[in-house]
């Protein structure tokens, strides 16, 4: 097997591991790319090919984390992960731990971790390498690894809830979900979503959003039921789609390009959180992005016109 056909039969699982340490597609891409290029000119092949290219893009990834979370403290309005419709790498034996670690709710609680202990985590806890191999990939003893692991996953684990839904429930409270809001159907709507539910958004300044998160479930229901039918009028669609392994949707303008996504998280028999995601450089990775502002635009136009 030529170096190429390796690295691409690994390419998935490289990509995988990045993203849950950046939380960002397009700097994922980019640390796989830098992966490629030190690997095609390493004079050895190594003994393990699979240990050598996760233990590069891990320390490539924790130097681009290292300056990324610089330029995330002085973002513009809340910052939420670049959303992810498919993850590539596949492992039937570990599939409900990578779904999880790719929801928007995990990754937003990894943010709180250093990037060794993302990194040690990611590799440790979603991917179950054994701690000489996380050590080598970070660069620091089989001891503190495991030390480092032990402090990352308590931080997680006193950030998830007890008692999330499971897939099945999760994707027919979503389509109740999305059919409600189409109907504009208020009582629905309330009942489907927590009392404390909270709308967030962002737009990173490149595009229209929230000034602050909407919480609570009367807030939200007006939002969304005064917000979605002006979309509708201006040939806003909505495809419901997984986003980031959990239910989501996927808004498009009139010429098929990407508006934002939406993810839903489910808690109790209730959507708890709505996360949408409308930075156009976050969707880039999806398909042509939509002029966000020239349809708000449009919107408050529509909007005017039925008052």
């Amino acid at each position: 097997m030529t170096r190429v056909e390796e690295f691409e039969e690994l390419r998935p699982l490289l990509f995988s591991i990045a993203y849950r340490i950046l939380g960002s597609v397009s700097e994922a891409e980019d640390a796989v790319q830098e992966t490629w290029l030190r690997y095609e000119v390493s004079p050895t092949r190594p003994t393990s090919t699979k240990a050598f290219l996760s233990a590069t893009v891990t320390r490539v990834s924790i130097d681009v984390l290292r300056s990324a979370r610089v330029r995330r403290e002085n973002y513009v309005g809340e910052w939420l992960p670049e959303p992810l419709l498919t993850d590539p790498y596949e492992d039937p034996e570990r599939s409900a731990e990578l779904a999880d670690s790719v929801s928007m709710a995990a990754l937003l609680l990894l943010e709180r971790l250093s990037p060794l202990e993302r990194a040690v985590f990611v590799l440790r806890e979603v991917f179950a390498f054994g701690f000489p191999e996380v050590a080598s990939a970070v660069g620091r003893s089989e001891t503190a690894c495991r030390q480092l692991a032990v402090r990352a996953r308590r931080h997680m684990d006193a950030g998830r809830p007890r008692f999330e839904a499971d897939r099945r429930e999760r994707e027919e409270l979503a389509a109740r979900f999305f059919e409600a809001l189409r109907e504009g159907d208020v009582a629905c709507l309330r009942e489907l979503l927590a009392a404390d539910v909270s709308l967030v958004g962002d737009g990173g300044g490149k595009a229209p959003q929230l000034a602050r998160a909407i919480i609570g479930a009367d807030p939200v229901v007006r939002l969304l039921t005064s917000y979605f039918p002006v979309l509708v009028r201006i040939d806003v669609t909505l495809e419901p789609h997984e986003v980031n392994g959990r239910p989501g949707a996927v808004f498009r303008d009139r010429d098929d390009k990407v508006l934002n996504t939406w993810t839903l998280d489910v808690l109790d028999g209730r959507i708890q959180t709505i996360r949408s995601v409308m930075n156009p450089d976050k969707l880039a990775h999806l398909g042509p992005v939509a002029d966000a502002w020239s349809l708000s635009r449009e919107a408050n136009r529509a909007r005017r016109l039925t008052e």
